[in-house]
């Protein structure tokens, strides 16, 4: 499977690194991803068609909300796509609009369960529209979310996951992927805190229904290179990726 990058940061950079057969990278500033080209011998592009038309069987997004929007509606008449920002999701309209369109061309549009974990047990427990509630609580360090010094831990956000994504569309993709699985995004619960005595994220889901009741907890190391980005955010998509080229699929 030939892959397409959109994007050229740290995950990108991260599966650039693995033995997915990267292929095409498309980015806005070719002087500054030039290194790219020398170091992982793909090739780079700045238009989207010429991109599409390169020697591609699947894209994988690893921007950011913008360039979802921007480009998944040319993308998906032409190629499958895995998409990382799912966060541009929360706009009902726009998802809509892209079912649509993987529907006309027969295409996918594949989601990575990101940082966190529990996305197979929701789908199952809701196949029979079983599940009645859905709460993610996200703990940061502090001075990820926020320029206020403080000494004990503070709730920031508490809502729907469509309001916490227009607040903090860089910090919880992973509420979008939970609605998509279950509730949606009026109805998934997400807490947001802040705590200046923690170095890594930490995401605890609790899922309730007629199946009973489950709840995961996920503390994510961060990726080296980027910080801000867990590195299990990045295996889920090298794992998408594995799982789509295996003939057996678990789940």
């Amino acid at each position: 499977m030939k892959i397409g990058m959109i994007g050229g940061g740290a995950i990108a950079q991260f599966l650039l690194q693995t033995d997915v057969n990267v292929q095409s990278v498309l980015v806005r500033d070719l002087d500054k991803y030039q290194f790219l080209k020398e170091q992982y011998e793909v090739e780079l592009y700045s238009e989207v068609e010429k991109f599409l038309k390169s020697n591609i069987d699947l894209v994988v997004e690893a921007a950011n909300i913008e360039a979802v929007k921007e480009y998944l509606p040319k993308v998906i008449t032409k190629k499958d796509a895995i998409i990382i920002s799912i966060g541009a999701f929360s706009d009902e309209a726009f998802l809509k609009e892209m079912e649509k369109k993987a529907k006309t061309y027969h295409k996918n549009i594949y989601l990575p369960s990101g940082a966190i974990g529990g996305i197979d047990l929701l789908e199952n427990a809701h196949a029979l529209n079983g599940v009645d509630e859905v709460k993610i609580t996200t703990r940061k360090p502090a001075e990820t979310l926020i320029d206020e010094n403080i000494t004990k831990e503070k709730v920031v956000f508490s809502g729907s996951a469509k309001e916490a994504i227009n607040q903090f569309p860089k910090n919880i993709n992973v509420s979008i992927v939970l609605s998509l699985a279950g509730l949606g995004v009026d109805e998934t619960k997400v807490n947001i805190i802040a705590d200046p005595h923690i170095t890594k994220n930490e995401h605890t889901i609790e899922i309730k229904g007629t199946f009973g009741t489950s709840t995961i907890t996920v503390t994510n190391e961060p990726m080296k290179e980027n910080p801000k980005t867990s590195y299990l955010a990045a295996l889920s998509v090298l794992g998408t990726i594995k799982r789509l080229a295996n003939p057996i699929k678990i789940g």
